[in-house]
């Protein structure tokens, strides 16, 4: 699909190994006609080429940002705290030798509990589809065209769950 206004979703993520989880999001953004960059950025390694990178997405004129990350989970929240762009976080379960374990709840619980006015939406561990949905559901406030395709998405979703629940054989 091709919009003559180009929304822009940012995707950051701070490991390779993460890539494949991330690319869920690109995907569905693909499938709406968002325009998206993604970049793997650790908020741990390269704090400055984070903030660099934040202050030049804004300039381009992108409106929402999605961010996952594992362990500590530190990268929504200091992405949240240095732009006032809409951060959506997709907490990462680590799978690794070095894993601690906790298959992802750390994540969660570090992304779901930032403090007082600097909020990250959430999305379930892994989701990163849901965090793509969820950005498309923001930027159709701010276009029809967008809005429109949702709809029409959302009715698909209805009528395809309606019709598989009839006349239903053991």
């Amino acid at each position: 699909m091709c919009y003559k206004i180009r929304m822009k979703v940012a995707i950051f993520f701070g490991s390779k190994s993460d890539k494949d989880t991330m690319k869920k999001a690109a995907d569905v953004l693909a499938e709406f006609g968002v325009e998206y960059k993604a970049f793997i950025i650790s908020a741990h390694r390269a704090g400055e080429l984070l903030r660099k990178t934040v202050q030049e997405i804004e300039k381009d004129g992108f409106e929402v940002i999605i961010a996952g990350a594992g362990l500590a989970a530190a990268l929504p929240g200091v992405i949240a705290g240095i732009t006032t762009l809409p951060v959506i976080g997709v907490p990462l379960e680590c799978i690794s030798e070095k894993s601690n374990g906790l298959g992802g709840m750390d994540a969660l619980l570090s992304i779901v509990q930032m403090p007082p006015q600097i909020p990250v939406a959430t999305v379930g561990i892994g989701n990163a589809k849901n965090a793509a949905y969820l950005a498309v559901q923001i930027l159709a406030i701010k276009y029809p065209e967008l809005r429109e395709q949702l709809v029409s998405f959302r009715k698909k979703l209805a009528d395809d769950a309606a019709a598989s629940g009839i006349d239903i054989q053991f």
